[in-house]
């Protein structure tokens, strides 16, 4: 199986958006794993997984508890499903647990959903389908709408219904901002997964995004219309804790900015304006964050620090932020 190393030694005009430089299958076969890492997750572990094993399409479920002390592992092997496996990773981290679960997973994509959030129903009918209209895609998604604590709708982003996302190349767009925002919406390809190395154990935030970018150097995405997701938003997720500045975020921007395999890809002497519209992209999504939760004085700081980088992009990250307001 070719590696990532392997990837980074090919020249830049067989890295293209077609995927090529990955064996992948000529047609989108239809096993999916999810991957759910958990850590003291008891109180919403078990309906996580009831919402993954009600889906047909899907084959197998691996939560991988990362060290927990509280019931977590004793919800999960209480449910009978032959579909469903408990491993632990010794608390090494939400992308070695990842990571892990994928090594261990055999189906043909992968989605890696979050131990507090919840997949719709039909969400990964949903996206299979549009993986057969695009065969050649590494990774194919669609959106979410958000619930809190007690998994009640707090988002409005039904009226969003129109909404297109990008498909085909998109590292450019992706490389400028995180479009994705959560791993439950997403089937990635197994074998590119794989080819790229996973998640990044080193990033402590945005992994994610870092791990989409490579992907996007290497193959095409499809956006699968819908809402699909039930992201619970509340104090403990890790993207959301009071605690949490965008400084914390910024180590993923320049580690995106200086992998070889995504410089690559990307068009000449745009490295510098998408770093900064990725800046940008992080300090909005932050002040929107921080309205969610009552931090007004948070946003207005935030809302600052975007306009001492770009008084042109203030208008459109205060309307993201005025908008959050109401859940979109």
């Amino acid at each position: 199986m070719i590696t990532a190393e392997d990837i980074l030694e090919l020249p830049a005009s067989s890295r293209v958006t077609t995927g090529l430089s990955v064996p992948l299958p000529t047609s989108a076969a239809g096993s999916v794993s999810v991957v759910i890492p958990a850590k003291n997750v008891a109180a919403y572990v078990g309906e996580t997984i009831a919402s993954a094993l009600t889906q047909r399409e899907i084959t197998e479920v691996i939560v991988v508890d990362d060290g927990s002390t509280d019931g977590t592992a004793s919800i999960v092997l209480g449910i009978r499903d032959p579909r469903l496996r408990l491993m632990t990773n010794d608390s090494a981290g939400v992308s070695a647990a990842r990571n892990f679960g994928a090594r261990h997973a055999s189906g043909d994509w992968l989605l890696f959903l979050d131990a507090d959030d919840r997949l719709r129903p039909g969400a990964v009918a949903a996206l299979l389908a549009a993986a057969r209209g695009a065969p050649r895609a590494v990774l194919v998604y669609g959106d979410y709408n958000t619930i809190d604590s007690e998994g009640r709708q707090i988002g409005r982003r039904d009226l969003l219904k129109g909404r297109r996302k990008p498909s085909g190349d998109v590292l450019t767009r992706l490389a400028a901002g995180n479009f994705i925002v959560n791993g439950g919406i997403a089937l990635a390809r197994a074998e590119a997964f794989r080819a790229i190395g996973g998640f990044d154990v080193s990033l402590r935030y945005c992994e994610d995004w870092h791990c989409w970018c490579r992907l996007a150097a290497i193959g095409e995405f499809e956006f699968a219309p819908g809402l699909l997701l039930d992201y619970r938003l509340h104090t403990a997720n890790t993207m959301n804790a009071a605690v949490r500045t965008p400084q914390d975020f910024f180590p993923a921007i320049a580690r995106i900015f200086d992998d070889g395999l995504i410089l690559a890809r990307l068009p000449e002497g745009t490295a510098a304006r998408l770093r900064q519209a990725a800046e940008i992209h992080l300090v909005t999504y932050s002040a929107m964050q921080a309205v969610r939760f009552g931090r007004y004085r948070e946003a207005f700081t935030y809302l600052g620090m975007i306009g001492r980088r770009s008084l042109k992009s203030l208008p459109r990250s205060a309307l993201r932020v005025v908008l959050a307001c109401f859940g979109i």
